[in-house]
């Protein structure tokens, strides 16, 4: 028993005795409050990623790095936090991929890597969703994606360009933001493809998975404006929202009304496209896109952080709609053939979008202010 010790121990052998009890008993305790540890795999070889390098971002600080690591024979990282409570990224970096997840002091994580190779085999286009709505004499349109990275073994597909967009070719782009399967948004550039206008290339990876991106952009308008649909991928489901005031035609009968519930909004619907040029269509009239909800924000705020970016203009600034309720009116009204894709997907992008474009402007706003404050930058690498 610790209370019957030998003949000739002191009080404070049996304080010696204690601490190093305690420090077999409770090691977590005793070292990990402050660590945020973890193992990284490489799911494309099915075994731990090794040598991989980790590094933990503070999050309320503008994306400030804190600490390194780089991954131990069995995938494992130990990363010192100095904030215990702040939320922190986790990122790995394997074959010039980053892999991200949220974290704060004391989680253990898994984190999944794959290879990175110039093109994936099974990659897909789910659904496109084309947004309108006018800012007096611009036509404002919000052009979203999601795409499926399905392939077996799993690889990302990184480097070069990952996906085209095709625009009106007098369409000034405004910002393109971007998410993976861990949900955490960027912004990210679009490159202008020499000699063709409107079409436009992103190069942000596409790990398996969905990866969403939003385009933005505004187009001169006079009460009138024609698209011309043209797919890199095919599509199973296209969508194009305006508000109840303005007019959708289309000479294609690939376009249906999808019947959705909500009087702020009118949807045409085409089905199951093939890559390459598609339906065309004309929207017409006036009608602004109704502001984000506040409570709706904060849902989306929990589910999609962003990554800080201060470069933001003015338009990109304009909160989306959000669709929560669409799903089950789509339900009731259509037929599975017809709503099956944008079931489930619709409410998560748009809120996706939504809160992307909502936390740039707060990122911009932040970073200013801090401009006018000196800072020194620690650099805190092992």
């Amino acid at each position: 028993m610790i209370g019957n010790l030998p003949c000739g121990k002191t009080p404070g052998a049996r304080v010696t005795i204690l601490v190093l009890l305690s420090a077999v008993l409770f090691p977590a305790a005793a070292r990990d409050a402050n660590d945020i540890t973890g193992s990284a795999r490489n799911e494309s070889r099915g075994q731990a990623a090794v040598g991989d390098r980790v590094i933990l971002i503070r999050l309320d600080r503008g994306m400030e790095e804190e600490a390194q690591a780089r991954t131990g024979q069995r995938g494992a990282f130990r990363l010192r936090v100095r904030h215990a409570g702040k939320a922190y990224l986790v990122r790995v970096v394997h074959e010039g991929v980053s892999y991200d997840q949220r974290a704060y002091a004391g989680d253990d994580l898994s984190i999944e890597v794959f290879d990175a190779v110039p093109r994936a085999p099974h990659v897909s286009a789910s659904i496109e969703i084309l947004r309108a709505g006018t800012n007096g004499n611009l036509l404002h349109v919000s052009d979203m994606y999601e795409l499926k990275n399905e392939s077996s073994p799993p690889v990302t597909q990184a480097g070069g360009q990952t996906f085209d967009v095709y625009v009106p070719a007098n369409a000034k782009m405004d910002s393109v933001l971007a998410a993976g399967p861990a949900k955490i948004g960027v912004l990210i550039p679009a490159n202008a493809a020499p000699g063709e206008p409107g079409h436009y290339t992103v190069s942000f990876p596409l790990r398996p998975g969905e990866t969403k991106f939003a385009f933005n952009y505004d187009l001169p308008y006079e009460g009138h404006a024609v698209f011309q649909t043209r797919l890199a991928y095919p599509l199973k489901q296209f969508a194009v929202m305006i508000p109840p005031t303005m007019r959708f035609s289309s000479r294609s009968p690939a376009f249906e009304v999808l019947a959705t519930g909500n009087g702020r909004y009118q949807v045409r619907a085409a089905n199951q496209l093939n890559a390459g040029d598609g339906p065309g269509f004309e929207v017409s009239g006036t009608g602004a896109v109704p502001a984000l909800g506040g409570q709706a924000k904060m849902q989306a705020q929990l589910d999609f952080p962003t990554v800080p970016n201060p470069i933001v203009s003015a338009p990109a600034r304009a909160a989306l709609p959000y669709l929560a309720r669409i799903d089950s009116h789509l339900k009731q009204t259509q037929p599975l053939s017809q709503s099956l894709v944008l079931l489930g997907v619709t409410s998560v992008l748009l809120a996706a979008c939504a809160v992307l474009i909502w936390r740039a402007r707060k990122a911009r706003n932040f970073c200013t202010a801090q401009k006018a404050v000196p800072r020194v930058r620690r650099d805190n690498r092992p």
